[in-house]
């Protein structure tokens, strides 16, 4: 199970924004918000839901998403590749929406062999739907024998999947994803992390600078398999203790690519990978200031002029939106590289918070949310095993739940009659009887 290193806090800092997934999103705002990734979640984890909800009205519900995945689990080895492909969609839809740990445990091993078999022999849709599948398994799944069960059988065939130049790109990508949160969630031992960190840098090479030190000409499918590959290295650096990563980073150790290499990502001219190689070379920064606080001091004046120029890009061939949050983003990390200070959001789920105030937690919440979609909540306030790698505590129990409604409805009654007092007073004020002598 992760362990998340202590929190790296600014004194003073005073920027705090608040998203619940009630509210609209801001364009310009913090991409880290919890409202930001709706629309990309929307179009990959909700195209074919057809309206279950978690249960909340009893048996009925349950039995009915159940005959269903039952009936997709069986659909999974099936004979025509179509029936696979929208059999993978509704496992998909279900395990993001139902928190179904039992249900799942009595099924694993079917689910792993029809996973394993469509990566390996299958080909573009079917793999990449097959790959979304894992980190939702490894998320309902409560024991840790489990898990490595799981990694055993798949990790091979995702790893070899996504070095395969043939594969599609979008099927790497999602192979890249599968193994980045698989074993963030069930390692946190270097030795099983570097190699396959190694592995996903092979990937993101495609977008460093050329030769002559020109921006890489990798096409936009080509980048979107990079910033994915980069995206889970960074999850897994984040399990990479800090005081290993900047001996392998001053050492200039083959296991770490380098600070120059990183910062010639940001002059790519994919949206995607400039993001998410600046978040990446935050992060590098955030985990070796906790162990050196002069760590890549000398590197510090270009990564700071990098990032502002980005900060402050107003380059009209850019789309608009493109230019909001490229913005956004940057300010954030120029921020944190000159100021040191992270930016600090909350994400309201329920009656619950959970505070993002480390580069670390921003990047994990992130990648889980890519995975689960809309039904981030519903995993936030019932899975224990998702609580505890985000550090939220014990689940809320329905009294506890129950007990807080009544307070706020109470504290809600009382602000009522108060306001209701202060208005009659002020007329009666308003209205003094005069006197007559």
């Amino acid at each position: 199970m992760p362990r998340n290193r202590k929190k790296h806090l600014a004194n003073g800092y005073s920027h705090h924004n608040v998203e619940s997934d009630d509210e609209l999103s801001n364009d310009a705002g913090s991409v880290y918000s919890y409202q930001s990734e709706n629309a990309n979640d929307a179009s990959n984890n909700n195209n074919n839901f057809d309206g279950d909800q978690p249960d909340q009205t009893g048996g009925g519900g349950l039995e009915k998403y159940e005959e269903k995945l039952l009936q997709a689990i069986e659909n999974a080895s099936d004979k025509s590749l179509q029936t696979r492909i929208n059999a993978f969609q509704v496992i998909n839809e279900v395990l993001v929406h139902h928190y179904i740990p039992d249900f799942i445990d009595d099924r694993k091993m079917t689910l792993m062999d029809a996973i394993e078999k469509s990566i390996k022999k299958g080909k573009g849709s079917e793999q990449s739907w097959a790959a979304r599948i894992i980190p939702l398994l490894v998320i309902q799944l409560d024991g840790a024998d489990d898990i490595n069960e799981l990694i055993k059988v798949l990790k091979p065939v995702l790893v070899a999947t996504a070095l395969d130049t043939a594969a599609s790109y979008d099927a790497r990508a999602k192979c890249c994803m599968a193994l980045g949160l698989m074993n963030f969630l069930a390692s946190d031992d270097p030795g099983d992390l570097l190699p396959l960190m190694k592995n996903f840098e092979t990937i993101f090479s495609g977008s460093y600078l050329k030769g002559d030190s020109s921006p890489s000409t990798a096409g936009i499918d080509a980048a979107t398999l990079h910033s994915s590959a980069l995206s889970a290295w960074a999850l897994l650096l984040t399990q990479i203790p800090s005081g290993d990563l900047v001996t392998m980073v001053t050492s200039g150790s083959a296991l770490i690519p380098s600070i120059k290499k990183l910062t010639g990502m940001l002059q790519s001219s994919h949206l995607e990978v400039r993001m998410a190689a600046g978040e990446t070379l935050a992060l590098i920064l955030e985990s070796g200031r906790s162990h050196d606080e002069e760590f890549l001091a000398e590197e510090l004046n270009d990564l700071i002029e990098a990032t502002q120029k980005l900060a402050t890009d107003a380059h009209k061939y850019r789309a608009k939106r493109d230019r909001k949050v490229q913005r956004a983003t940057f300010r954030d990390v120029h921020r944190y590289l000159e100021e040191d200070i992270s930016p600090e959001i909350s994400i309201k789920f329920g009656k619950e918070t959970l505070l993002l105030d480390t580069w670390s937690l921003h990047h994990q919440y992130i990648c889980l949310r890519n995975a689960l979609g809309f039904g981030m909540h519903v995993h936030l306030s019932e899975n224990g095993f998702l609580r505890d790698v985000l550090e939220l505590g014990a689940k809320m129990d329905e009294q506890e739940r129950n007990s807080k409604i009544a307070k706020a409805e109470k504290k809600f009654i009382n602000a009522a009659a108060f306001k209701a007092r202060s208005i009659t007073r002020g007329k009666n004020r308003d209205k003094r009887s005069a006197v007559i002598n």
